[in-house]
């Protein structure tokens, strides 16, 4: 079971609450494999990918942000325009570079 027991459960019953502990302790155990799930945000696309070994531990996980992808448009978006002119190309898409850097 991967649902945690309902409140009113884990409060009164003992088997609820230890299935209830072990749940939040050891944290949910997905199967052997890889997964990609993309999430729309307001920047745009934001996507998720994990490797797991069927331990609650995954063996890699990165999330790929919006601003990532945007910011690759760049030099696109400034052919042809002044230098002046990135500062505002770049709040036009509101990158953010801590974002970025991960």
């Amino acid at each position: 079971r991967v649902i945690l027991p309902p409140k009113s459960k884990a409060t009164s019953e003992m088997e609820s609450m230890i299935h209830h502990f072990k749940q939040v302790m050891e944290g949910p155990r997905p199967p052997i494999g890889e997964s990609y799930v993309a999430v729309e945000s307001p920047k745009g696309e934001k996507g998720y990918y994990m490797v797991s070994d069927g331990t609650s531990k995954p063996v890699r996980w990165r999330i790929r942000p919006p601003s990532f992808v945007n910011l690759s448009a760049i030099p696109r978006m400034v052919e042809g325009h002044l230098l002046s002119d990135v500062i505002a190309i770049n709040a036009s898409i509101d990158i953010v570079m801590g974002e970025i850097d991960r």
